[in-house]
């Protein structure tokens, strides 16, 4: 971790700390449920079309990395920083997150023949830097163009590009483009427990559309500065948010919804999802001064990436790494052996499964508040 900077926190809106901070929280619960048999609906991806609660929250944070881009990028032009130090900061920063996610999918084990390239937090770097230098390059009427333009062009290429043996225009878990893709240039390297061999949800193609998801960000954070009143940004953030759903909803009557794929109805959709939310949370906090209710939040969306990383770590060693011997000879993993004992032992599965989960985001949440409240905030 010695490549991050400690700094004071700058003044920002504080519906946008929440919001990662919400975003943050929701991936550490979904990502570390207590028993993976036993889950309730909306805490798990949907298995292929579709969406779930827990399938809008790659794309809030994407969209809120674009929100954040405009407001970091204006005040360090503001303040006279050159172009060449934005690019070298944005390097930096890329580089940090793409090892970090390479960090993760090779912890405990290290095994470079089946080290998985693709990753979350690899994805965030990758639009990150693209997203990044679209707006250091362009106003904001390209970056609505290019936002769209890669839905459209990830659109055809994904209904017109043929693969061997499948045809063109397959969106089924065999026989994708993306899953072809993958299954070339990354072969041996993609996620094991995706729908399909060869296949990654985080995989090549898909980043493209993924680049619109932080775009669109990119386009609120403009309006959010906009010299406008707050009704209007808030009454705007409504109205393309619903826009942008019903957008979403008739494109996926030729494109579905699907968060492996990224789909272009999916993009659209989770934005105006994300505009809905950050304009309620914009109206609650900012507006309207209800901010009591955010500090647990603002714990998280501080140090994100941090949080993110961290609790990731811990989880796979609890997995992989501690064991606890039993009777028998055997040994079962120390996340197992405090599941059983603390949670299943006097609970259904399902909410034994679910209260795991949300003591290991408690847990998480008291080791950053204490970094919280020594205003210590590890950025990249």
């Amino acid at each position: 971790m010695g490549d991050f900077l400690v700094e004071k926190k700058s003044k920002r809106l504080i519906s946008l700390d929440a919001f990662r901070g919400i975003t943050i929280a929701s991936m550490i619960l979904v990502n570390n449920a207590g028993n993976w048999s036993a889950i309730y609906p909306p805490l798990e991806h949907a298995k292929w079309h579709g969406w779930t609660l827990t399938d809008l929250i790659f794309p809030f944070f994407l969209f809120i990395v674009g929100v954040a881009i405009v407001f970091a990028f204006s005040k360090r032009i503001e303040t006279g920083q050159s172009k060449k130090k934005l690019y070298l900061k944005i390097l930096k920063r890329t580089l940090i997150l793409f090892g970090l996610g390479l960090l993760l999918n090779a912890f405990p084990f290290f095994h470079l023949s089946t080290w998985r390239i693709p990753g979350v937090l690899q994805r965030i770097a990758i639009t990150y830097a693209i997203a990044s230098i679209i707006v250091l390059n362009t106003n904001i009427k390209w970056q609505a163009y290019i936002a769209a333009g890669f839905l459209i062009i990830y659109w055809i290429i994904m209904k017109l590009v043929p693969v061997p043996g499948y045809g063109a225009g397959v969106l089924d878990p065999q026989g994708n483009l993306c899953g072809f893709i993958d299954g070339i240039l990354l072969k041996g390297h993609t996620w094991m427990y995706a729908p399909a061999k060869g296949f990654d949800p985080e995989g090549l193609l898909s980043t493209i559309p993924a680049i619109s998801s932080v775009l669109f960000g990119v386009l609120t954070g403009h309006w959010l500065k906009a010299k406008k009143s707050n009704l209007e940004k808030v009454v705007m953030l409504f109205v393309v948010g619903i826009a942008a759903i019903i957008l979403g909803e008739i494109i996926s009557i030729w494109f579905p919804i699907n968060k492996n794929l990224w789909s272009s109805s999916y993009t659209v959709f989770t934005a105006g999802m994300a505009l809905l939310f950050l304009g309620m949370c914009y109206w609650l906090i900012d507006i309207k001064g209800y901010k009591k209710w955010t500090t647990p939040f603002l714990v998280f969306g501080s140090n994100a990436i941090t949080v993110y990383t961290l609790s990731d770590l811990l989880a796979r060693a609890m997995v992989y790494w501690w064991k606890i011997p039993q009777q028998d000879g055997s040994a079962i993993s120390l996340k197992t052996f405090l599941y059983r004992t603390l949670f299943e032992s006097w609970m259904s599965p399902i909410n034994a499964s679910l209260f795991y989960a949300l003591t290991y985001v408690l847990i998480w949440f008291g080791l950053m508040t204490i970094l919280y409240k020594k205003k210590i905030f590890i950025k990249i």
